[in-house]
């Protein structure tokens, strides 16, 4: 091996060892601002399912007659389109069960619409309990459940598990880069899809993850 070629390849390896580095200290950072993030804006991702909380509070809100509990997903100009529906709606509560089924998922539809409006998101339809990504599931029961811990220790093997077997496998390709057009290919999809992800943790860290469009 040429000496400029080696020389070349032993300091993208060390490059490479160095980000790994610097990962696993931004870890426990990462861990708690993910947690923040997900306490500050807890439907961001599932505000349009049946186990999310935005129907949650709006069925509770039904149940109780206190349009209150609704009001914190959506803003001042968008009240007035709720506050009437949400009245005709518990109007029609001990009526015809079939038709307070159709007022009562119009009211749904309108408020999950109106809140996606607020982050700046399309509205594309109420979806079923159980769709709810696994990871939400345990942001929602850590908070239930005042229990931090568990989440963490689980979140924690998640992204290490992660972020080590793109390292690992960039690492290994890294050796064999220049060897071929199409192992310098492989290298370049790993080294992508690697520093893409260590990218995206990185501006989380720096700029947050919150939507856009979304409104206090």
């Amino acid at each position: 091996m040429k000496r400029k070629e080696f020389k070349l390849r032993t300091e993208s390896l060390k490059g490479l060892q160095s980000c790994k580095s610097k990962l696993q200290t931004m870890l426990p950072i990462v861990f708690g601002l993910f947690l923040m993030l997900f306490a500050a804006l807890p439907a961001s991702a599932h505000c349009d399912s049946y186990d999310g909380p935005v129907i949650k509070d709006a069925q509770k809100a039904l149940e109780t007659n206190n349009v209150n509990l609704v009001l914190k997903w959506i803003t001042d100009e968008q009240e007035e389109e709720i506050m009437p529906l949400f009245s005709k709606t518990y109007s029609l509560k001990n009526g015809d069960k079939e038709i307070y089924a159709i007022v009562e998922k119009h009211f749904f539809e309108t408020l999950v619409r109106l809140h996606r409006e607020t982050e700046g998101a399309p509205y594309t339809g109420l979806k079923p309990a159980g769709t709810t990504k696994p990871i939400i599931q345990m942001t929602d029961k850590a908070l239930a459940e005042s229990n931090v811990d568990d989440f963490l220790v689980k979140l924690n093997s998640h992204i290490d598990k992660v972020v080590r077997e793109k390292y690992e496998k960039v690492a290994e390709l890294n050796k064999v880069k220049n060897n071929s057009k199409e192992q310098g290919r492989a290298f370049v999809e790993a080294y992508v899809d690697y520093t893409h992800t260590v990218e995206a943790l990185h501006d989380i860290l720096e700029h947050g993850g919150g939507h856009e469009g979304h409104k206090e």
